[in-house]
């Protein structure tokens, strides 16, 4: 594995990186990585869990920006014949370019804070080519992926991921468990994109607009932030009260809206 003292953890990139062995064989256990399987880490860093990966036998692609950890990565895991590392930025990353043979994808990452969700939503596009996800990201943001109506993380991240994913807040992390320790508590979750659509005459791009529309402002009404896309009367024949929030709708809800439209 590449030396930690080699690195001084960049601000600008996000990084903390993660030490604690015990948690690394927790998330190592959680993927379950196999000889057939071909994962993809985001952000590989000084490579903790990236030991535990590659040791399997698969096939792993990294992606890397900070590109002076790239020698330390290189010289710790060319050895193996399925290591592969791309110098590169995820949020501009072609991971259809990955997809070269029928093994579906497996990414991983701990994922920097400040990138996440615009990351997840990326990744997002590519949910045909890949079979799950597992992200080591803030607490708040897993939270918001795996929540329910009602609550007060459920918006726009979590609607769309559970529209595409099964999605399953694994467990918890603690700031200790990485250098520099950060000031959010951490958490593990699991993307698995659906096979199958449960909704499959529902277009994502309208249901995207519906959503935004929708939590545009999280405390004015429907009858308020869909205004222009659906009257009150549009909403009664859907069975839902122009006058609640778009906190109390469930996932359902959203998609016939969408396939009204």
């Amino acid at each position: 594995m590449p030396s930690k003292q080699s690195h001084l953890p960049r601000k600008r990139f996000g990084q903390n990186f993660l030490q604690d062995a015990a948690i690394i064989g927790r998330i190592a256990d959680a993927i379950q990585p196999r000889e057939d399987d071909h994962l993809v880490e985001i952000g590989p860093g000084q490579g903790a869990l990236t030991e535990a990966l590659v040791t399997s036998g698969c096939r792993l692609d990294v992606v890397e920006l900070d590109r002076d950890l790239v020698a330390g990565l290189l010289a710790a895991f060319s050895i193996y014949p399925g290591f592969k590392l791309h110098s590169a930025d995820a949020l501009k990353f072609d991971f259809a370019a990955l997809a070269a043979d029928d093994r579906p994808l497996r990414v991983v990452g701990n994922l920097p804070y400040n990138i996440s969700t615009p990351l997840i939503f990326r990744l997002l596009e590519f949910a045909p080519l890949i079979r799950d996800m597992h992200f080591m990201l803030q607490l708040e943001v897993v939270q918001r992926l795996a929540a329910e109506p009602g609550s007060k993380a459920w918006g726009r991240l979590g609607i769309m991921a559970q529209y595409l994913c099964e999605v399953e807040h694994l467990f918890d992390v603690p700031p200790e468990a990485f250098f520099p320790p950060p000031k959010v508590q951490s958490a593990i979750v699991r993307l698995a994109p659906r096979q199958t659509s449960p909704w499959p005459d529902c277009d994502p791009a309208q249901l995207k607009r519906v959503v935004q529309a929708a939590f545009a402002q999280r405390r004015k009404t429907l009858r308020n932030n869909l205004k222009g896309l659906m009257d009150d009367a549009g909403l009664q024949q859907l069975g839902l009260d122009p006058g609640c929030r778009a906190e109390t709708l469930e996932l359902v809800d959203f998609i016939h809206i969408a396939n009204a439209l």
